[in-house]
């Protein structure tokens, strides 16, 4: 059974942490053609490498080349593209048809991925895009686990389907949005989004001298543009079922520890699934993960049908139930003590969770002794990015996260 988990990465450092917590593959944006242009993304350079590291892990790597291109953009895009094809991509995200005519004109031997931004929603659009040499097409989130069936039974087996199946959703149709265009001037659809759907609105009526109407849905205000989060975790059978072959995590404007939370949480769970089938849902760690970032209200959105509950009207403010307290640089054998770097504020006395891909996953101790590069004892943790030595039993690596109950 082909399932293919793919992370985002935002960074360099966001694609380690993907590739360490158990992602197959990942996608990332260049410096231009982006739909993430306030990431970080990738130099030229910077692809290259990203291509070798994922490479040498026996891992694969996607480029998003998925603006609403301007006729100003082709020149430039056709040496991207045939730089990308020189680099080895596993594969390129397009949206823009005129893009993928010059990929494949210029560069012959790319795989050409059609990003959600095309707005595939039906099997016949889904086969003229087949037809013009797409190999994967990325659905649309509107749609629902019948129609995607249909979709993947209408197809060629060698095309493949792939789906968003965790975060944040944009309110606007498959992400097609002029908000913040209209409010910023900044246009979402070129990579420059400011998320102007997650502010707080009033309506006033003119006609009463500018008086307010209230529509405030509860004491945090009024959200009525604000999407719920995604989670479909409990849902791989379904999916899978469906024709879907690439499971996708939203979020390459996310931190490291969401994005290490996540991550750890699908690829623990779709390992359940592909061991134990359906039973998997028994388990409530997963769904107990992902609750210990960031996130707003989960939603499965239309994936079994109209679905009325997808705007979150608590307020855009994201919760989580934990809080990341440091990175894991390694493990001092002599000293008996995990290397970490600080993130937030923690003290003798405090009890810390591990979140490893390793066993030692979830496992707590309590923060006995501390101590800086100098050697001498901290009882309080609190300057951020100090590297510290903390004593532990648990022999950490690399990579792992340590977090502490809010």
């Amino acid at each position: 059974m082909e399932i293919e988990l793919l992370a985002p990465a935002g960074n360099f450092s966001k694609l380690k942490t993907a590739l360490y917590y158990g992602a197959d593959a990942v996608y990332l944006g260049g410096k231009s053609f982006s739909l993430r242009a306030f990431s970080d993304n990738f130099s030229e350079e910077e692809l290259l490498l990203a291509v070798n590291y994922v490479h040498e892990r026996g891992k694969k790597i996607y480029v998003t080349v998925n603006i609403f291109a301007k006729n100003d953009d082709f020149e430039k895009a056709e040496n991207y593209f045939k730089y990308l094809e020189k680099i080895g991509v596993d594969g390129v995200i397009l949206t823009d048809p005129g893009f993928v005519a010059l990929a494949k004109k210029v560069a012959p031997n790319l795989v050409l991925h059609l990003s959600t931004q095309a707005n595939t929603l039906n099997k016949y659009s889904a086969k003229f895009w087949e037809e013009t040499g797409i190999k994967r097409i990325i659905l649309a989130r509107e749609l629902s686990v019948k129609e995607i069936k249909e979709i993947k039974e209408f197809l060629s087996p060698d095309t493949k389907l792939e789906a968003f199946i965790h975060g944040a959703m944009c309110i606007s149709y498959s992400g097609r949005c002029l908000m913040s265009n209209y409010f910023n001037g900044r246009d979402a659809n070129r990579g420059e989004c400011v998320q102007a759907c997650r502010w707080e609105y009033e309506l006033r009526e003119k006609s009463k001298d500018g008086e307010y109407y209230p529509i405030e849905e509860d004491e945090h205000g009024t959200y009525v543009l604000n999407s719920k989060d995604l989670n479909l975790i409990n849902y791989f059978d379904d999916m899978v079922s469906a024709g879907i072959c690439s499971f996708k995590i939203e979020g390459r404007m996310k931190g490291e520890y969401y994005l290490a939370t996540v991550i750890n949480a699908y690829r623990r769970a779709i390992d359940d699934y592909l061991n134990n089938g359906v039973s998997y849902r028994d388990n409530p760690i997963y769904m107990t993960e992902l609750k210990k970032t960031f996130h707003r209200a989960f939603t499965t959105a239309y994936a079994f049908g109209k679905n009325d509950e997808t705007v979150n009207y608590s307020g855009s403010q994201s919760s989580g139930n934990s809080m990341f307290i440091a990175n894991v640089l390694g493990y001092d054998e002599e000293k008996g003590c995990a290397v970490v770097e600080m993130r937030n504020r923690f003290k003798v006395g405090d009890e810390l969770e591990v979140l490893s891909p390793s066993e030692n996953f979830n496992k707590k101790f309590i923060v006995t002794e501390i101590y800086n590069q100098n050697g001498e004892m901290v009882d309080d943790a609190k300057l951020v990015q100090q590297k510290l030595y903390v004593k532990t039993d648990i022999k950490l690596s690399s990579g792992d996260i340590l977090r502490k109950d809010i």
